[in-house]
């Protein structure tokens, strides 16, 4: 992966967030990570759409959403 891009890896991506989380006093109850999908687009994104689905139905555990970039959401 070219050095320009590791930041964007889904690992670096995920540290970042735990990291975020820690110093704001949030607890991780769920990670949604559509693993090698272009943050592009929203089809194909099954976790993505299980997250949306989650919200819109009351089902979901949590009441904030961390994201790394609001622009890998599609």
């Amino acid at each position: 992966m070219p050095t320009e891009h590791q930041q964007y890896s889904t690992r670096n991506q995920a540290q970042t967030i735990r990291d975020c989380a820690w110093r704001h006093g949030i607890r991780l109850v769920r990670t949604y990570s559509d693993n090698a999908k272009s943050g592009l687009v929203t089809g194909g994104r099954t976790a993505l759409q299980q997250m949306i689905a989650d919200v819109d139905s009351g089902a979901a555990e949590f009441s904030v959403i961390l994201v790394y970039d609001v622009t890998r959401w599609g």
